[in-house]
């Protein structure tokens, strides 16, 4: 009964994950628009983070760290070197840390009305965390390649130039998995 269980479980999170990955996919053709736009709102992030928190951790990292490498092969965007590859690592700790934090921070009410800020916790640190991935990639990156990728570029491209894809991450993630939770579609227990 246990293994059928088990293989239940595995299985909707295998379907969940494609799911985010085709989203994760298909989303920059909807802001993408405006290559400015686009690229603000931070499509890609939103079904990491979605993945993390729904299905696990690993399968987080894995929705996270293959969406822009698939994109970049399948639709030349974004670029592969250095974008996607550094996006990849972001992503990837993205989908990583919200699952992880998710699981182990109370989140069923149970902690006295702490698990809105928990999510907040959870989501904010992933963002955090993967930023601070990205810049040491592309930092890395650029060592490679006899470039400079300067503590300006980092706060440009991490910060001041995501403000919006900040803000839309942090008010639609949270709604987000709030209804799939009470749905009961949160796999990530």
């Amino acid at each position: 009964m246990r293994t059928n269980t088990s293989n239940q479980l595995r299985s909707q999170k295998i379907a969940y994950s494609a799911l985010y990955l085709a989203i994760a996919l298909v989303l920059p053709f909807l802001t993408g628009q405006i290559p400015q736009i686009g690229s603000m709102l931070c499509p890609m992030h939103l079904p990491a983070l979605l993945c993390g928190f729904t299905c696990g951790w690993p399968w987080g990292v894995a929705v996270g760290f293959l969406a822009p490498l698939l994109r970049s092969v399948m639709f030349g965007m974004p670029p592969m070197f250095p974008t996607a590859l550094a996006m990849a690592f972001e992503l990837a700790v993205y989908g990583g840390v919200a699952g992880i934090l998710y699981k182990k921070l109370p989140h069923d009410g149970s902690n006295g009305g702490q698990s809105t800020k928990n999510l907040y916790l959870a989501l904010i640190t992933a963002m955090v965390c993967g930023r601070l991935v990205w810049g040491a990639v592309r930092f890395v990156f650029a060592g490679l390649s006899a470039t400079k990728f300067s503590l300006e570029a980092f706060m440009a491209g991490a910060i001041f130039n995501a403000v919006p894809g900040i803000i839309l991450q942090l008010i639609l993630v949270p709604v987000l998995v709030s209804a799939l939770k009470r749905a009961g579609l949160v796999l990530n227990k």
